[in-house]
């Protein structure tokens, strides 16, 4: 078992041969809270040996709850209803774990090891470029997805990396957007064609205007080509930047609210649950809620909104409890709202 904190987007292989991606950082002291991700299958398109399949087909709150429905019925033991959050969720108890896969000793392994694929060896190329360019340690990056698992296909996989540390993900985002403001041998911004998909996607599975959708698709900074190829590179915190233990906070759903608000605090907004800390709400329910918080699980909605903007937003209302004092959350990223949003006015 790990002795370091689990951290957003390492994976666990269970006993039956499944691979869970992590989520964000607020997990039980057995379990791991988690989404399936692979499957073995003998049509899957991932794996050598062993073929896997996509259990989730893209992230998305819908797409990960019916990937719930599917353990619930077939494998009831990753099913649980959070007291802490007050949903059900999957989670994966140590016990059944088989494997921990670390993003960061992944790429280690990657950079230090012998023999590399092609996908692997532009990953590391990938990296040691990025490192250079922003002055950021090597040991600070990782990878996630098929190539950490070791199910990649270099024939069609993306590079999925990750960036560890709030400063090193700053940094990283303002390196990637001058490099989308310029001209770069090896690393590209996405192609027209590519953020009218992103457009057209965003519009339909939140419902949103298209010059909504159109600013988050110009927005999404941390999705470019390296020498033609796909690469996405995602914030996650540091050990000492963990700063919420289980159970500490208690989550109660209140309902469904829409309205504006202006962002005073966007540093966290990169990671996963992204945070942005908001006044000057307006929700048209009275303004009775004390809402401090827009928090999105779609990474879609990460670092799309800075210090002094207003944003509109819809999503799920929460009611928080800590040490005795009560304030109020918007969600983003859960089932019972489909069609939720945050998004520059």
């Amino acid at each position: 078992m790990i002795t370091v904190k689990p951290k957003d987007r390492d994976f666990v292989e269970t006993i039956e041969g499944f691979f869970f991606c992590i989520i964000g950082y607020l997990h039980p002291p057995d379990k791991y809270t988690a989404y399936l991700k692979y499957i073995p299958s003998r049509k899957g398109r991932w794996g050598h040996e062993t073929k896997y399949r996509r259990a989730l087909e893209y992230y998305h709150a819908l797409k990960v709850y019916e990937t719930i429905s599917f353990l619930e019925e077939n494998y009831p033991h990753y099913v649980y209803f959070c007291p802490v959050r007050h949903i059900k969720i999957s989670m994966v108890p140590h016990g059944m774990v088989k494997k921990y896969y670390s993003s960061q000793a992944r790429l280690q392994e990657i950079i230090s090891g012998g023999e590399r694929d092609r996908l692997e060896e532009e990953t590391y190329l990938l990296v040691r470029e990025l490192s250079d360019i922003s002055g950021i340690d090597i040991a600070d990056f990782g990878v996630t997805g098929s190539i950490l698992i070791g199910i990649h296909n270099p024939s069609f996989s993306d590079i999925d990396l990750t960036i560890h540390g709030l400063r090193e993900a700053h940094k990283i985002r303002e390196v990637l957007l001058e490099i989308r403001e310029g001209i770069h041998p090896s690393l590209k911004p996405p192609s027209r064609e590519k953020i009218s998909e992103w457009i057209n996607r965003f519009s339909k599975q939140f419902g949103l205007e298209y010059r909504y959708a159109r600013t988050l698709a110009y927005r999404r900074w941390n999705y470019m080509l390296y020498r033609n190829r796909f690469f996405s590179i995602h914030p996650i915190r540091k050990d000492e930047e963990i700063n919420e233990d289980y159970g500490r906070r208690i989550y109660y759903p209140v309902g469904v609210v829409e309205g504006e608000a202006t962002v005073v605090d966007a540093k966290e907004s990169l990671f996963l649950p992204a945070i942005y800390r908001v006044a000057n709400v307006r929700t048209g329910e009275d303004e009775k809620y004390d809402v401090r918080e827009i928090v999105s699980y779609e990474g879609v909605f990460s670092g799309i909104a800075y210090e002094g903007e207003r944003i509109r937003f819809k999503g799920k209302l929460e009611k928080v409890e800590e040490r005795g004092k009560t304030y109020y959350r918007v969600v983003l990223g859960t089932a019972e709202v489909s069609d939720n949003f945050v998004v520059p006015v």
